[in-house]
């Protein structure tokens, strides 16, 4: 293991790699990426990024409500992040009187900021590397489950020696398959408070057409504040709660970005798999990436025409289309990205030398045998039974009404196996978690063709082996189609009424049990999950820990027989930095993006009344005046702009920070094209997308006219380090031109002046 780990820690300095790709740890910046990064342009030093002795960037950083992430902007515990990230709870404080989606909402102070219950900003205080602790008395002889057993006792020994206060939290995360373990001390503070957010016609402009797509035009962003306790300790919701002040935030450049700039993303990147054996890719773009798509096309267009023909639905299923959407059609784009770039070719030439470098090593291959042989046969075996468990799962989760029933059988369950206290407690969560927003947002009869669509795709294309035979009974004796199936069970069944379920949930267990159980939606639907546990679900996991084994034994045999290539973690949601370039791309012949747009480009995209498309007439008139204040570029409004870091699901909402260590974007998205990036970066399309913060800071300033917020922000020019707290600069146009042609900027002397108390 220590040889392992030498290798990896050392490998960076042996073989390049492009600018752009990697997930790196930010305490092990300083031995194995700092040199690069400053060979890039970067300014500052990897303790600068990642310090547990003083305020460093990482104490800025945030995982907002564990699913994206957040940075501080100011001492009083401002928050910025993506208008896709904090949509569910501007959803929550909308109505059709008082639209915040449509309309926008900016708090004319403090008190006006709106609470949200069950969101958090969690941050990382510490990272430390306990691989050899976790790891202790494990050895290859051992059987995997003997092993997962061994480090799952390791584990919680370690947590538990481990002092933790209020609010913090010990977190042990597995790296390159299992192969090393890094221990994350976390703290949450549960008072986060919605400031500000544009009108959904400038934070989701372009909408589910644009999504994934280059050219953006989208200001994908909104404001949140932290509060905290008297000493400034996390507290749960109060009016009597203080702004956070933090120990440090980010400064906002007003210089913005070029061509070939260093750029650096910070935050919490959820899952990638970059090291799948060519198997894996391969049956993810012929089967597993067809079935989900299509199930998923199937819904999105039945939701879209009621949307599209009723405001108050489009109001209600906004925020529920949009989560559909986002990996419909990042997996199209997935798939064409990795057959367009020959992946799975590439893939298949990389294992041809590593079984070559195997081979010269008789002692490893002994050790290892034919992984990719194994993995050849592993693949073929669940190749059916993955492409069904797709197919269920998608087909179950994109039909509302039965991820209730599914929630009802888990209850049944619990009270038939006596675990009444058991069902009391998953009662109240649903009652208070789910239900009580559920049916805020539900139309039965827009589920009802949802449920007679995807049923039909259901019974259609999966092999009937793997289908309740009951149920497919049930389906037969319906003659007059699926649609009519659909009408009858929602006609009977008690889960479309709120009222009705809530009287039934309100009885004792055993009554309620009865009483839901013997609902005919209930059974078709726990007679398809029985059954699909059975055929499905246990011979697939049962293959998939034997897969998951060769996987953790193909990492490290990668690593020992390439010493010199540079290996990176795979994504999982921990605290992560990647780093690159401003860079356009050409994902098509004759087909060149460059890599910033402008406002000029919404008012061409601009359709009165189009609700992804339409513009707010103030904007319209700024941009009719060129009003812009000290944020235009060369007389022009940036807005978005691309870069090469290696970004995926959780880098939403990530910081984009300049050389110096200044906040010049907000990470939002991907390019169709690149969104395969996830299994195979490749350094010809795979770019991410940011807002340019001088956007921002134009809607909150010029648009909303929230200067008081602008006034908390440190904005700096020129150029200046993280440490330093320049005077906010008040320029007028004149004032902002002859900057320019002084050439203020990466070529100018740096002023430092004295450390302040971030």
């Amino acid at each position: 293991m220590r040889k392992i780990l030498l290798s990896l820690f050392l490998a960076f300095i042996l073989s390049p790699i492009f600018a752009g790709e990697g997930m790196w740890l930010p305490l092990l910046l300083k031995s194995l990426n700092e040199a690069e990064m400053q060979s890039l342009g970067m300014k500052i030093t990897a303790e600068d990024i990642y310090s547990v002795n003083k305020g460093s960037l990482k104490d800025a950083i945030v995982h907002f409500g564990g699913f994206c992430t957040a940075e501080v902007i100011s001492d009083q515990g401002l928050l910025l992040t993506n208008h896709h990230c904090g949509y569910g709870q501007i959803q929550s404080h909308s109505s059709v009187e008082d639209n915040l989606l449509k309309n926008g909402f900016w708090a004319d102070g403090k008190q006006e900021e709106l609470s949200n219950p069950g969101l958090f900003a969690r941050f990382i205080q510490s990272i430390e590397d306990v691989s050899d602790k976790v790891l202790s008395g494990v050895s290859e002889k051992l059987s995997e489950k003997d092993r997962q057993s061994i480090v799952d006792k390791n584990i919680k020994a370690l947590q538990n020696s481990m002092e933790t206060g209020p609010f913090e939290e010990i977190m042990i995360r597995p790296f390159f398959n299992g192969n090393q373990y890094f221990l994350f001390k976390t703290i949450s503070y549960p008072d986060v408070r919605l400031v500000g957010t544009p009108p959904e016609s400038i934070g989701k402009f372009g909408s589910d057409t644009d999504n994934w797509v280059w050219p953006r035009h989208t200001g994908d962003f909104a404001l949140f504040r932290i509060y905290a306790g008297p000493n400034n300790e996390p507290a749960e919701y109060d009016p009597a709660n203080k702004p956070y002040n933090p120990k440090h935030f980010l400064p906002i450049s007003l210089d913005g970005v070029q061509q070939g700039d260093f750029t650096m993303v910070f935050g919490f990147p959820g899952r990638t798999n970059s090291y799948l054996p060519s198997y894996a890719v391969e049956q993810l773009v012929d089967k597993l990436n067809p079935a989900k798509i299509s199930i998923r096309d199937e819904a999105l267009g039945i939701i879209d025409k009621y949307m599209r023909a009723d405001e108050g639905v489009r109001l209600q299923y906004a925020s529920k289309f949009a989560r559909v959407a986002n990996y419909w059609k990042k997996w199209i784009g997935e798939s064409q990205g990795l057959q367009s770039t020959g992946a799975i070719a590439k893939k298949k030439k990389y294992e041809k030398e590593f079984n070559t470098a195997l081979n010269a090593h008789p002692d490893k291959k002994m050790l290892y045998g034919d992984l990719l042989g194994q993995f050849e046969e592993k693949y073929k075996a669940i190749k059916d039974l993955a492409y069904t468990r797709d197919y269920y799962s998608e087909y179950t989760r994109n039909v509302e009404i039965i991820r209730v029933m599914n929630y009802l059988r888990r209850l049944a369950k619990s009270q038939q196996s006596g675990d009444l206290e058991g069902y009391e407690a998953f009662k109240g969560r649903l009652i208070d978690r789910f239900f009580s927003n559920f049916y805020k947002n539900y139309r039965p009869t827009i589920d009802e063709e949802v449920f007679g669509a995807l049923t039909e795709m259901y019974f259609t294309n999966v092999d009937k082996n793997y289908i309740s035979e009951k149920a497919q009974a049930t389906v037969a004796s319906n003659y007059y189609g699926y649609a009519n199936l659909a009408k009858n069970f929602f006609a009977e069944t008690v889960a479309a009424d709120e009222k009705k379920l809530m009287g039934i949930l309100s009885m004792p267990p055993a009554k309620a049990v009865e009483a839901f159980t013997g609902d005919p939606l209930y059974k078709f639907v726990d007679r398809l999950a029985e059954h699909h546990n059975e055929t499905v679900s246990k011979p697939l996991n049962a293959i998939q820990r034997e897969i998951n084994e060769l996987q953790r034994k193909y990492m490290k045999a990668q690593m020992e027989v390439f010493p010199d290539k540079r290996f990176y973690p795979d994504a999982n949601s921990t605290m992560r930095i990647t780093y690159g370039n401003v860079n356009g791309y050409e994902p098509r012949d004759a087909v060149a993006y460059k890599s910033q747009t402008f406002l000029g480009g919404v008012i061409e995209k601009y359709k009165p009344g189009d609700y992804e498309f339409d513009v707010p007439e103030k904007l319209r008139q700024l941009y009719e005046d060129r009003d812009y204040g000290q944020y235009a570029q060369d007389g022009k409004m940036p807005i978005c702009f691309l870069g090469t870091n290696h970004t995926t699901g959780g880098n939403s909402g990530s910081p984009a920070i300049d050389a110096y260590g200044n906040l010049v974007g907000l990470n939002f998205d991907r390019v169709w094209e690149g969104t395969m990036s996830d299994i195979n970066y490749d350094p010809s399309i795979c770019r991410n997308i940011m807002v340019d913060t001088r956007y921002i800071l134009f809607i909150v300033d010029k648009f909303a006219g929230a200067s008081h917020l602008i006034d908390e922000m440190k904005l700096v020019w020129p150029k200046t380090l993280p440490e330093s707290k320049p005077a906010k600069p008040k320029l007028d146009a004149k004032s902002l031109k002859k900057r320019k042609k002084s050439k203020i900027g990466t070529n100018s002397k740096i002023i430092r002046p004295a450390p302040s108390k971030q």
